[in-house]
């Protein structure tokens, strides 16, 4: 029988020994054998188990091989898990904090302004803007006057007063907190047909309290000055006779409650003046200059032009001690009235 592999080679050196040895040839009647003393089997039988000790180790050191490279594989699978289990949860973490930032900016319920119709162009475009960025809040705008705002807000019918005013010492007093937001210029308008350009401030103070009656007497037209305002408790009223020193003296031929009355007045009946917010200015009047100076937006910025005055924010107590949602309104105002 031949073997294979090592066991073959170990049967062929087997045989080589006992060529070597001598082999002793036995001839009887029946048949022909081999037969080896007992030293040659002990000496092949310690090869034999040589040979198949080295076989052994090298099994078991191929298994131990094997072994560990399943260990070294097993070490990166779990390494990579690990790794696997770090990313996931870098990204629970991240989705946490996107969660909060988004929790951060959700905001809801019902914010109630009330007062000056003076701002109701700034105010409604801030709302606008407000209820864009937050889908869940409503605000509501009621145009009832600065006074009647910031009494709404000192009696928590209203979240936040309009005032075109600075606030009195009664209204401090109660708790109002006033918040400039802007800076507003009061325009003096007349209609488009009148050949008056500019007036002073004393002229001003003139017509008002019915010194000067006829536009002839300030170098225009024959025609009757016809004096238009605004009602009593309106901010505008308020910030335009105590700027011009006329409080309480004024004769009115008309006193309207609303911005747009006052500027449909001062443009369709001839020899009309009034007075409103320069916001609010277009084509349909002329607006007169006072000492020389033109209401535009860079001379109230720059605090040039003579009838200058604050927009207000009214609230009952600081902005930080207010709710979450008036405390975002603020910041998004601040934001908008900076062009942040």
């Amino acid at each position: 029988m031949k073997g294979k592999g090592i066991i073959g080679y170990i049967g062929k050196m087997a045989q080589g020994i006992l060529e070597q040895k001598g082999i002793n040839k036995l001839a009887n009647d029946r048949k022909e054998r081999c037969q080896v003393t007992y030293g040659s089997w002990i000496f092949i039988g310690a090869i034999l188990l040589f040979f198949m000790g080295i076989v052994v180790h090298e099994r078991e050191a191929v298994h131990g091989d094997m072994q560990e490279a399943g260990g070294i594989q097993g070490n990166v699978q779990e390494a990579g898990g690990i790794h696997g289990d770090m990313q996931e949860a870098g990204g629970i973490q991240e989705d946490m904090q996107e969660a909060g930032s988004a929790q951060s900016d959700v905001l809801s319920g019902f914010l109630r302004l009330a007062g000056s119709s003076s701002m109701e162009e700034m105010a409604g475009r801030l709302a606008e803007g407000f209820m864009e960025q937050y889908p869940d809040v409503i605000v509501t705008i009621e145009y009832v006057g600065s006074a009647a705002g910031i009494e709404a807000v000192l009696n928590g019918s209203a979240d936040i007063g309009n005032s075109s005013r600075n606030l009195k010492e009664e209204e401090l007093a109660r708790g109002a907190v006033g918040n400039i937001v802007a800076m507003d210029g009061i325009a003096v308008c007349v209609d488009r047909a009148n050949q008056v350009t500019g007036l002073t401030r004393e002229q001003l103070a003139g017509i008002y309290t019915g010194k000067y009656t006829n536009w002839s007497e300030l170098g225009g037209d024959d025609v009757p000055i016809v004096v238009v305002g605004h009602e009593a408790g309106s901010g505008t009223r308020d910030a335009f006779e105590e700027m011009l020193g006329i409080k309480d003296n004024c004769v009115y031929a008309n006193e309207l409650n609303s911005m747009g009355g006052v500027k449909a007045r001062a443009a369709l009946i001839p020899g009309a003046i009034g007075y409103l917010s320069a916001e609010v200015l277009d084509e349909s009047v002329k607006a007169l200059t006072l000492d020389g100076v033109e209401p535009s937006e860079r001379n109230v910025d720059n605090n040039s032009y003579p009838l200058c005055r604050p927009f207000v924010m009214v609230t009952k107590g600081e902005i930080s001690e207010q709710s979450q949602l008036i405390q975002a309104w603020f910041t998004y105002v601040y934001q908008n009235q900076n062009g942040e």
